[in-house]
């Protein structure tokens, strides 16, 4: 009884640590304008970590986004390198200078972008496959501009609140 409720304490104190906020990150520069960021052709190149942080699979991705003035349309390709391919075909809703909605088919119900600075932070639940099963997976997901061409970013991926696997990636901007 006792290690049950020491892991309930711990999930519980873990819950209320102080996390990092897109506001935070307001005054910095240079600007992540998301739209303009993934409008034209965008190369990627990630590695995907168990919760041990063992790398499990590798990627490339090629994205092309066209942007009308109110709506982003971002198709992703990815090549893993076990030889699968995946596509993925966003619809990413601006809804002011801050505050995004999106959505694809493999994800459950809106995403919820935030941009500040040169951050932007998109949380969503996407219908993983794993052994035949589509199994909800809740993405943290940060994209960070380092400069005009390339940006960073690092994904948490959870379950029940308990952290499964992580995602970093690497953009260029052709």
């Amino acid at each position: 009884m006792k290690q049950v409720l020491s892991l309930f304490l711990i999930i519980f104190l873990t819950g209320c640590v102080s996390k990092m906020k897109p506001i935070d990150f307001k005054d910095q520069k240079p600007r992540l304008i998301i739209e303009e960021y993934l409008s034209g052709n965008v190369k990627a190149w990630g590695v995907l970590q168990n919760r041990s942080g063992k790398v499990t699979r590798q990627f490339k991705a090629d994205l092309n986004g066209k942007w009308n003035g109110s709506q982003l349309i971002l198709d992703e390709v990815f090549n893993w390198n076990d030889g699968e391919k995946q596509t993925r075909q966003w619809s990413i809703n601006k809804i002011d200078n801050h505050h995004y909605e999106g959505t694809a088919s493999d994800v459950v119900g809106k995403a919820k972008g935030f941009s500040y600075g040169p951050a932007f932070k998109f949380e969503y639940v996407l219908l993983v496959p794993i052994k035949g099963k589509n199994i909800k997976i809740t993405f943290d997901d940060w994209i960070f501009m380092q400069d005009e061409k390339v940006a960073i970013n690092r994904a948490i991926m959870s379950k029940f609140g308990i952290k499964v696997a992580e995602l970093t990636v690497m953009f260029v901007k052709d």
